[in-house]
């Protein structure tokens, strides 16, 4: 199992044919270094709504849920990890949005009597 002190370190991606391969880096505790690429298909992120620019921090949580390490070193996000995680954006959203609703009183005929001076 991973050691929960080490990292990925990200290195940097390159692109081809509509993906992009994020390369990072794992260091042990015997600080010996193992490279790791995670693909992610540009198309199917845009589609889930998912920004470029978080594509590397979930492209890093693919290899972080990784129950040991593989002998495999390349992965690919997947059409069905976006997916999950476009729902799970979206529920946050809906959670946000239910939170921000007022809870709105139809007007009463003292509407504005705080303000207004009784002689008016």
């Amino acid at each position: 199992m991973h050691d929960p002190k080490m990292q990925y370190l990200f290195k940097g991606f390159s692109e081809a044919l509509g993906v992009r391969f994020f390369q990072f880096e794992y260091v042990a505790a015997d600080r010996s270094r193992t490279v790791f690429t995670v693909g992610a298909n540009l198309a199917l992120a845009r589609r889930y709504g998912i920004p470029l620019q978080e594509l590397p921090l979930l492209c890093r949580q693919v290899l972080k849920d990784l129950d040991d390490i593989q002998p495999a070193r390349d992965f690919t996000f997947t059409e069905q990890q976006m997916q999950t995680f476009a729902d799970g954006r979206q529920a946050a959203r809906d959670d946000a949005a239910a939170k921000r609703k007022l809870v709105r009183r139809p007007p009463t005929d003292r509407t504005g009597t705080a303000w207004r001076s009784p002689g008016h």
